[in-house]
């Protein structure tokens, strides 16, 4: 299995406007694709922080949800809302 990590910090004031669209983007990737087999979004205790982690079968079926239309929306939806985006990728052992 592969693990995909996501911190996102949005810009001030726009957690508000980027967490419907990123909890749109986790439904459709749950519902759509069948290599992504969870979806998990946290909020940061202070609320300026949103943390993903993703499970999908290999690094192939997270290379397929990145081409999805869905994710695509999503990633142009929000490129003005966030200020800061780190991705980090694991082996589920």
């Amino acid at each position: 299995m592969y693990v995909v990590t996501v911190i996102f910090e949005p810009h001030a004031g726009q957690m508000e406007a980027f967490l419907p669209l990123m909890l749109e983007n986790a439904r459709l990737s749950l519902a759509d694709e069948p290599g992504c087999h969870r979806f998990d979004i946290c909020l940061s205790e202070d609320g300026n922080r949103v943390f993903l982690y993703e499970l999908y079968t290999d690094e192939a079926a997270f290379g397929q949800h990145v081409e999805t239309v869905h994710f695509k929306a999503f990633d142009r939806a929000v490129a003005d809302l966030v200020a800061q985006k780190t991705v980090k990728n694991y082996k589920l052992l």
